[in-house]
């Protein structure tokens, strides 16, 4: 196989899963790792992907913070799906914890009206979308507020919420990575929906295709700690079967 074959077979593979390992391209390929290296940077110096510790991804896997009115515009459609989704995991009477992020916010947006639950939530925007309804009892989580995510974080946050024992998490994340787990760009965010997840039965994550690959700054907690992920079909293939792997439930919308 020559060097422009070798290329062509990388972004190829890049482009179908949306991730390519070292090891794996040297085996399919029938050559050694250090030639799969230069490759890789070859391909990285023309702009072409973004090399990292044995693999490589289409575009920088690293995200910053940025103010959900920004994120709230993307993926509308994925996340307004998701959030539909989602709702097939509430049971009536439940407590249950709702994270922070945009497309936790449209699940609270999708709950029902009439359905008698008691949510418990650091995210302002989230009780505000479940005001209205009189048969959702609230729990206000309180503590600095991230004017960038609308939530509370902190120690007051944190302490409050080992008063609580909820039975699931619905949560948002910045990035989901088979070699980081779930991050999110703030690691005071991250330290308090990691806590959450030590809190409930079950942790749901609802999180569009474009997250996968990603990483932030904070992490949350390892892939192993997840029980449900909902997302959209855009996720690469190489995601669905690790995830498979590990046995967390899959759900594409």
């Amino acid at each position: 196989m020559t060097i422009a074959e070798r290329h062509k077979y990388i972004l190829d593979e890049l482009n179908r899963a949306g991730f390519v390992s070292v090891s794996e391209l040297s085996k399919s390929m029938e050559v050694t790792m250090v030639t799969i290296r230069k490759d890789l940077k070859l391909l990285e110096d023309k702009g072409l992907l973004y090399r990292s510790h044995g693999s490589a991804t289409p575009v920088s896997p690293y995200v910053s913070d940025r103010s959900v009115n920004v994120k709230k515009l993307e993926q509308v459609e994925e996340k307004n799906k998701i959030a539909d989704r989602a709702l097939a995991f509430l049971e009536d009477n439940e407590a249950i914890l709702i994270g922070s992020g945009t497309t936790v916010v449209a699940f609270a947006q999708a709950i029902p009206r009439n359905k008698p639950l008691t949510v418990l939530t650091a995210a302002m925007n989230v009780t505000l979308a479940l005001i209205d309804s009189a048969e959702i009892e609230l729990v206000q989580l309180g503590g600095v507020v991230r004017k960038s995510s609308s939530s509370a974080v902190g120690h007051y946050a944190e302490e409050m919420l080992k008063n609580f024992a909820c039975s699931k998490l619905f949560i948002s994340v910045d990035g989901i990575s088979l070699e980081h787990g779930l991050t999110t760009s703030n690691m005071m965010e991250a330290h308090l929906n990691s806590q959450m997840i030590q809190n409930v039965q079950k942790t749901i994550v609802l999180a569009d295709s474009k997250k996968f690959g990603k990483k932030g700054f904070g992490k949350i907690c390892d892939l192993e700690d997840v029980d449900v992920i909902i997302t959209d079909a855009g996720i690469p293939a190489l995601y669905r079967s690790k995830l498979e792997e590990k046995g967390i439930e899959l759900v594409l919308v």
